[in-house]
């Protein structure tokens, strides 16, 4: 009875400390939607890596109406998901995010085009319609246009702001859309379209790609050491959850789906979207390569008179919170 009692009341004091050292708050801003995109962050939690890290991690899901930089900016979150043109725009014009990690290595937006249209390479889009997405999502396709030396004014293309969906080119508005290899190029598949009657361009190949779905935060946050350390815990739990969805491309696609409220998603969907994200965060270990960064960065200067950024940036990125939580 008596080791019973000593038992109960050791538990008790244990639990009393344990307590005592509260979890940590993060809340985590996404880009979009509660979708595969965004795996490795809801496996984190489901696998229990942020609570092993002694967080508390609340996920916001994006949407159309959601801009990440606006929600940091106004505290709404700590760190966001965020494609880096969008990032270092905002940064030049004063909002101070700084990458932290970037899960992504490879980008997966293209332009998808209906081969009746008569497009068989980008020398073929002048004079074409092409949908594209605004919202800081432009930025990549400007610059593309830019290099091919096409006026985005209507003389060469005529741009069409796109919605979040895929219909100019099922109603033949356009003769190419912004798609990404994990979503809307198959929304277009399911609507009836067969692949051999599209055409693709990835912006990886065509050598104009730019880094998507980072982590940021706020530069001032960062100087304070306990935030930093606390970003240290996330990025590490974060990334383990981003290696599991990797290997565990099924049973992740699951997860998002338990983590959709919206009851939108399927899971055919995201169990496909898994797998082509998958290759996305393939070779990162999320610490940001330089040298990805850099041709960023030059891609988003060579806008010709209308950049997106018209400096480089200083202290846009840290390998500090990668190095720590790497190692």
């Amino acid at each position: 009875m008596e080791v019973e009692m000593k038992r109960l009341l050791t538990a008790a004091l244990f639990a009393l400390g344990a307590g005592a050292a509260q979890a940590e708050d993060v809340t985590l801003q996404l880009k979009w939607v509660t979708q595969a995109q965004f795996a490795g962050y809801y496996v984190a939690q489901a696998k229990g890596f942020y609570e092993e890290e002694g967080l508390n991690v609340t996920i916001l899901p994006g949407g159309p109406d959601v801009a990440p930089t606006q929600v940091i900016a106004g505290g709404g979150a700590d760190v966001v998901v965020d494609w880096m043109p969008s990032a270092l725009a905002a940064r030049e014009k004063g909002l101070a995010l700084v990458n932290i990690a970037q899960p992504f290595k490879s980008s997966g937006m293209m332009l998808t085009c209906l081969k009746e249209s008569g497009v068989t390479s980008p020398a073929d889009f002048k004079g074409k319609t092409l949908g594209v997405w605004f919202g800081g999502n432009e930025y990549p396709f400007l610059n593309w246009m830019n290099k091919l030396g096409l006026k985005t004014d209507g003389t060469d293309v005529t741009v069409l702001k796109q919605g979040f969906n895929v219909d100019p080119l099922l109603q033949k508005q356009a003769a190419c859309i912004s798609t990404m290899t994990y979503n809307e190029y198959w929304q277009v598949i399911d609507a009836g379209v067969k692949p051999e009657d599209l055409i693709t361009f990835k912006y990886e190949d065509e050598g104009v790609a730019t880094l998507e779905d980072g982590l940021y935060v706020m530069e001032d946050k960062l100087a304070d050491p306990a935030f930093a350390e606390k970003m240290v815990k996330f990025v590490r739990a974060s990334m383990k959850g981003w290696k599991y969805a990797e290997a565990n491309s099924d049973e992740a696609a699951m997860i998002v789906l338990e983590n959709d409220e919206t009851g939108a998603q399927t899971e055919t969907h995201q169990k496909r979207m898994m797998g082509e994200i998958a290759k996305l965060t393939a070779g990162s270990n999320g610490a940001l390569d330089e040298a990805d960064y850099k041709r960023t960065v030059a891609a988003l200067m060579s806008g010709g008179s209308d950049p997106v950024i018209t400096k480089e940036p200083e202290g846009a990125w840290t390998h500090a919170i990668t190095d720590a939580a790497l190692n």
